[in-house]
């Protein structure tokens, strides 16, 4: 009985009702148009793991590290933006730091709100708030990429981008839920913090040590204690 309607039911279903090919293609549009939506649904349905249900996920090695920001040090130089594309793009272009200061610089990360006053940012209680790349466990990056463009370095676990690979989509950029991949607006490449393949530079350049390369561990207790305390 069960069997029945799993049959019955569900897109399986709706495709033994169909009389015929023929009519299936009808569905999809006339013409060129119509063979091509039909043959990608029939390529969809005929992948094994979309059929099942499964969805392959990928295991990814957790990092060594992370760079970790405290606002009580910061002074919103942005140095370490013009530091880290120095270093990684031989240009300075805060846009694509994998260190992102300017962009809260006046609100803070949750933006311009009716009583901006009472947030983050040069316009509320003066702290700076900074975010840098996470190196998730799981990298929303990386497991979103169509194309596979982002793999673990081997010296450090960082998630980094093949710029091989990459075809510029900025899929990357739309799932990290902190916006930490950019797109290279120039080059159409995306960019992500490699951790400077174990040292920093970002880190290296603030005048103040309001950045430090901790273990991967500490730095996801920091984190949690910073959103459970200001978001």
């Amino acid at each position: 009985m069960d069997e029945e309607k799993k049959e019955s039911g569900g897109f399986e279903g709706f495709m033994k009702k169909t009389s015929s090919r023929k009519d299936f293609l009808k569905m999809g549009g006339k013409g060129v148009a119509g063979t091509v939506f039909a043959a990608s649904l029939l390529s969809f349905l005929a992948s094994p793991a979309k059929a099942s249900g499964e969805e392959t996920k990928r295991v990814w090695a957790t990092a060594s590290g992370a760079i970790i920001h405290d606002p009580s040090r910061c002074s919103a130089c942005k140095r370490c933006e013009t530091t880290c594309t120095m270093a990684n793009d031989g240009k300075a272009h805060p846009y694509i730091a994998r260190v992102k200061i300017g962009r809260n610089l006046n609100y803070g990360n949750k933006g311009p709100s009716a009583a901006f006053w009472t947030g983050e940012g040069q316009f509320g209680n003066f702290r700076i708030a900074g975010e840098t790349c996470r190196q998730c466990k799981s990298p929303y990056c990386g497991n979103a990429c169509p194309v596979g463009a982002i793999d673990v370095d081997e010296s450090t676990g960082a998630r980094v981008v093949d710029v091989e690979k990459c075809i510029g989509c900025g899929t990357c950029q739309r799932a990290c839920p902190w916006g930490m991949a950019t797109l290279d607006p120039e080059y159409k490449k995306a960019t992500k913090c490699v951790l400077c393949y174990g040292d920093p530079q970002c880190v290296r350049g603030c005048p103040n040590g309001a950045l430090s390369f901790v273990p991967w561990e500490e730095a996801i207790r920091k984190y949690q204690a910073h959103w459970e305390t200001h978001v």
